[in-house]
């Protein structure tokens, strides 16, 4: 049966195809779902965007003789934000950002293209990231049935990240300090990766702000866009003034 490894290019993905292929395991296919912002904008940070297509898919193939397969969406987050609801209370509503539960950016641009791959895959097994001291994620029911190198041989989450970095496999992204990936304008992320997406990218946060106008939702739970470009633009005055007076 064929082995293939779902893929995100982060360090516990990669570890596991490393670890699997140094224990003799061979894996067959490393299929990866990209994310698009719009036409021409990824999902991912563009330092692991970069990292993505110029190292890793290309370093896979070369050391390990295993091909990526790239699975995407038909649609990208901005049209199906704009996309307008066609049934319901909400007719003519366009859907704006993604509710926290049941959020249609993981339904449209996530799982209904890899359902769609996995019509066509034929029979395989998973092979899975997940570190040995993820203790929830291993005990989650949707790990039954599929591999996890990492657990069986023992290995955590710094120990991944070690694998990858001598191996050369090591996202750029990693060193600002992220210790997990994402999009970049995922609304379950932490507050401080908005903070570093606002300082960083400022290009990026301007569009976030943008759709933040038009949008019925809240960015978050609780707050929008502008609530949290106000409270870090607050944030910066009193850096300043700690820096002036201090």
């Amino acid at each position: 049966m064929k082995k293939i490894a779902s893929c995100s290019f982060g360090k516990d993905s990669l570890a596991a195809i490393i670890v699997s292929e140094e224990n003799g395991v061979h894996i067959d296919e490393a299929v990866y779902c990209r994310i698009m912002f719009d036409n021409e904008i990824s999902a991912e940070p563009p330092e692991h965007e970069a990292f993505i297509h110029e190292v890793a898919i290309p370093k896979l193939e070369e050391e390990y003789g295993i091909k990526t397969t790239i699975v995407q969406a038909g649609e990208t987050y901005c049209e199906r934000f704009f996309t307008q609801y066609q049934r319901g209370g909400k007719i003519g509503q366009i859907y704006g950002f993604p509710m926290r539960r049941g959020a249609w950016c993981n339904s449209h641009l996530k799982l209904r293209p890899i359902a769609e791959w996995k019509r066509n895959a034929g029979d395989y097994i998973t092979i899975v990231g997940i570190a040995a001291d993820e203790t929830e994620r291993i005990e989650r029911k949707t790990v039954q049935g599929k591999m996890l190198p990492l657990v069986e041989h023992g290995i955590n989450e710094a120990q991944a990240f070690e694998i990858c970095k001598k191996r050369g496999l090591l996202s750029p992204a990693y060193s600002k300090g992220r210790t997990r990936l994402g999009c970049w304008f995922c609304h379950n992320q932490r507050i401080a990766e908005l903070r570093r997406l606002r300082k960083e990218y400022p290009e990026l946060w301007e569009k976030l702000m943008k759709l933040d106008e038009v949008s019925h939702c809240r960015f978050t739970q609780r707050a929008t866009v502008h609530d949290f470009e106000k409270r870090f633009s607050e944030e910066d005055r009193q850096i300043t003034l700690f820096d002036y007076f201090g």
